[in-house]
């Protein structure tokens, strides 16, 4: 069957979802040649719908670009609006007044470090930041107001400081590119590392009002960034969360275990706008999401704690750390036992050195372990690898051996890093491949050895330890180290090194040197 019995089979089929096809059909026969990415995009409908549809209709051709012929279109150009991204939307009239913001964002959006795919990143457009921004202040009362972004691979922490420059933003992620970027911006954002699977920041627990997030769309990552968001409040009572989600319209059961995930956390639905953001990409689900406002109650506390205790670092849709990877293979235990280690961080075999104390690489980066151990042992699973400096940084053992899936990237410039602390040495093994950290002794004295004390107190405030640090060597006082740390490093003076940036944790040897 083709021709007009198809079309008319295909729209009777999608009953009252058939609006998503009418409005495609309105686009094709308009006279506008169009890809099918921009159809997808232009109508939030999943490309395999799309698809459907194009393989029935009588088109003509330009290249990738497609449109119903002039003769026959009056027949599908019904002239409907098919756009519910304004259905309750707040800010559909207020992009316009924002256009230079708009042009701006293009530009930054653009030039960004491209997305990783192991990440599940995929650029929102600048219009939808932009309506983010406009969103938070048509909905809340913005000035004093703190915006924790949980992972800001699309560049909403920008967008609000351009269009309300009274809020205090900071942006928490794992991808160490994204966060140079956005510091050379210089629009006062605060950036700190975290992979989320294992821990937020101290310093951004309980210090927002807000928080906004598009995490990766799998229930165990929506859990994971909408539980981890929860912890960034500090206004548990009046705060939000805003989560960017969308699934495709040919997939209701997954879209129904995301929303149970949010469910679990006991999170009150205040809004949801649909098709509120848009993609370059994510075609599957149209290159759309909906946006759901959500709110804490007082049985959200309990249920944040019971989620993060059954942590699960496979969240993402694609790569090693996919809910549907494979199993990792097992670190390499002969590099472990003839090490003789102290402590065993990390997944180890059961099995393996069952004397030997054990510890998750989340509690390493939490706080000090409590003994002093002379040899560690850590394994490092394929997609945790952006850890590894903190986690060398977080034990204060005289050898750590890590045990890493494959080699170690950028080899040069994480031994550049750490030169202060460590000597290192890495060799590839049947299984996998070793990384030796051996510390080095401390300097005597001088600018080397304020950065030492630094690394040293990796679970520290870094202000806090080089203050001290100079009081000791530079013979300064302690208001004279204050005001001497807060004009070096200012983006330093509540974060641990831990949860800096490595372009930050790289800056201080020379901001120490150049006090």
């Amino acid at each position: 069957m083709g021709g007009h019995d198809a079309i008319d089979e295909l729209l009777a089929e999608a009953g009252v979802d058939g609006l998503r096809l009418r409005g495609a059909l309105a686009l094709l026969s308009d006279g506008r040649w169009w890809t099918l990415p921009d159809l997808v995009r232009e109508t939030a409908t999943s490309r395999r719908t799309i698809e459907s549809l194009l393989r029935v209709l009588p088109l003509e051709h330009s290249g990738d670009r497609v449109r119903i012929p002039s003769d026959q279109a009056i027949r599908y150009n019904v002239g409907i609006d098919t756009d519910i991204s304004s259905l309750g939307n707040p800010v559909a009239g207020m992009v316009a007044a924002h256009a230079e913001t708009l042009g701006r964002l293009e530009t930054l959006i653009a030039k960004a470090p491209r997305g990783r795919h192991a990440l599940d990143h995929v650029s929102a457009t600048a219009e939808t930041v932009l309506r983010r921004a406009l969103l938070l202040g048509r909905r809340f009362w913005l000035p004093g107001a703190r915006l924790l972004c949980v992972g800001d691979h699309d560049l909403t922490s920008l967008a609000v400081r351009m269009v309300h420059p009274e809020v205090e933003v900071a942006v928490a992620d794992v991808d160490d590119r994204v966060l140079e970027y956005i510091d050379a911006q210089d629009l006062g954002v605060r950036t700190r590392w975290a992979d989320l699977r294992l821990g937020l920041p101290p310093s951004l627990r309980g210090w927002a009002d807000l928080a906004i997030t598009d995490p990766p769309y799998t229930p165990e990552g929506i859990g994971l960034f909408a539980a981890r968001a929860a912890e960034g409040l500090r206004d548990r009572e009046r705060g939000r969360i805003l989560v960017a989600y969308g699934a495709s319209e040919r997939t209701p059961m997954l879209a129904l275990k995301v929303q149970k995930a949010l469910f679990d956390l006991n999170l009150l639905h205040e809004a949801i706008f649909p098709h509120f953001n848009r993609y370059h990409g994510a075609e599957a689900i149209g290159s759309a999401a909906d946006l759901y406002v959500l709110r804490p109650t007082t049985k959200t506390w309990p249920a944040v704690a019971s989620r993060l205790d059954r942590l699960a670092t496979a969240i993402y849709t694609h790569g090693p750390q996919s809910v549907e990877a494979a199993p990792a293979a097992p670190p390499d235990e002969a590099a472990v036992t003839g090490f003789g280690p102290d402590l065993l961080a990390g997944d180890w075999p059961r099995g393996l050195l069952p004397q030997v104390p054990r510890t998750r690489l989340a509690t390493l980066l939490a706080k000090p372990y409590a003994a002093d151990p002379g040899r560690v042992a850590i394994a490092v699973p394929a997609g945790l690898e952006a850890a590894l400096p903190r986690l060398l940084l977080a034990t204060r053992a005289r050898h750590v051996r890590v045990l890493t899936a494959g080699p170690v990237a950028d080899l040069p410039a994480l031994a550049a890093l750490l030169a202060p602390v460590y000597r290192l040495t890495a060799a590839p093994r049947d299984a996998g491949h070793v990384l030796d950290a051996v510390r080095l002794a401390p300097p005597e004295g001088g600018p080397d050895r304020v950065v030492r004390k630094i690394l040293d107190s990796a679970h520290g405030k870094v202000a806090n330890t080089w203050r001290e640090a100079l009081t000791e060597t530079a013979g300064l006082t302690k208001r004279q180290a204050r005001a001497a740390v807060e004009k070096a490093a200012p983006w330093a003076l509540d974060a641990t090194p831990l949860e800096l940036p490595l372009h930050r944790l790289a800056q201080i040897t020379a901001r120490a040197a150049a006090i």
